[in-house]
């Protein structure tokens, strides 16, 4: 790695996460959830790809970058406001990152790599954009699912666990099965799957 704009870049996004005001605790450790959850990506990229590029590492650290200050309840409750929420913030993050990494020394084109990996762009068709992707499931599978699971009926859950494995590539299937789940995620998990 190339030492310093990658540190700068990186120190940069989690100093950003730093300001989320969720605070979580994890393993004892109070931190900003953004922070926690941009650490859990990184963590996961490494096992789906310990050689990741300096941009792919960036964008996967850069995902949900300042994602609280734009509240899903901003947009209307609605799947149209919920498209129309998701697509505004893939754009916003991608920016923010860009500006990172420019600021940070790299070059407009790696920048706008990281920029165009954030926004998942060319999803099945670039591999690291499918990396990138399968990181996010098994963040939400090992960390986000089991919670929000209990504040959706079983058939959203399944639908909802049906269109998380579609994006997925087989690698990051062979992860998601690893992933410790309680009874209840892996029962929906296997009925999602059986369908």
């Amino acid at each position: 790695m190339s030492g310093s704009k990658f540190e700068t870049a990186l120190r940069l996004i989690d100093e950003a996460h730093a300001h989320d005001p969720r605070i979580i605790q994890s393993n004892g450790i109070e931190q900003p959830y953004e922070l926690y959850y941009s650490k859990k990506m990184s963590d996961y990229l490494e096992r789906c790809d310990s050689n990741a590029t300096e941009t792919l590492r960036l964008a996967i650290r850069a995902q949900h970058l300042r994602r609280w200050e734009v509240p899903r309840d901003s947009y209307a409750m609605t799947k149209t406001g919920y498209h129309l929420w998701r697509t505004y913030l893939k754009k916003r993050q991608a920016d923010i990152a860009t500006q990172i990494c420019l600021d940070s020394g790299y070059s407009e084109e790696d920048a706008q790599r990281v920029g165009s990996l954030v926004k998942k762009e060319h999803l099945k068709q670039d591999a690291e954009t499918q990396i990138l992707e399968d990181v996010a499931c098994l963040v939400f599978l090992d960390d986000q699912f089991e919670e929000f699971e209990k504040e959706h009926d079983e058939s959203k859950i399944i639908n909802i666990l049906k269109k998380t494995w579609g994006k997925m590539s087989e690698r990051g299937h062979e992860l998601a099965l690893s992933i410790s789940m309680s009874e209840r995620a892996r029962e929906l998990v296997a009925k999602a799957l059986a369908d």
